[in-house]
């Protein structure tokens, strides 16, 4: 499961930048993410860090994660975020956001898990738009068949 939602965090990031041509990034603490020499600052040790990539801009995304040289006021730093650190992945021109945590996988998980014990009862409801009946249409007025 962690590889396919790290696929889909990359394809969110990818439509966003072809769309806006502009992604932000929230990526977590960890001693994994390499912010260059700069590292982190305490409240980025609490709340992540935030960063900017546009399409103009030479970075690579492969299955470990997305290497950059970024720029901190005018420092240049080469830099390092592990898919599973990238905690959210939004834009403010399309009004958009993707959070995720791994956090937030484990809480689902044991969630359905714990529904699904303890709800044995419960209902589901398959919401897909079934296909109505064939009926025959009424002719339109002046068009209908005409008795001889």
């Amino acid at each position: 499961m962690r590889s396919r939602l790290n696929g889909l965090k990359k394809t969110i990031f990818y439509e966003m930048l072809d769309m806006a041509g502009r992604v932000f990034i929230v990526a977590r603490y960890s001693e994994d993410v390499a912010i260059g020499s700069r590292g982190f600052t305490e409240e980025e040790k609490k709340n992540g860090i935030v960063l900017v990539f546009n399409k103009s801009m030479n970075f690579t995304w492969d299955d470990l994660g997305i290497s950059s040289t970024l720029v901190f006021g005018t420092s240049p730093q080469k830099c390092f975020v592990p898919v599973d650190h990238i905690v959210a992945i939004y834009s403010p021109e399309l009004k958009s956001q993707f959070i995720t945590s791994p956090e937030t996988v484990t809480q689902m998980k044991d969630s359905k898990e714990t529904e699904a014990k303890t709800a044995p009862n419960v209902v589901q409801v398959d919401f897909t738009k079934k296909k109505a009946p064939h009926r025959q249409r009424p002719a339109p007025r002046g068009e209908g068949r005409h008795g001889s």
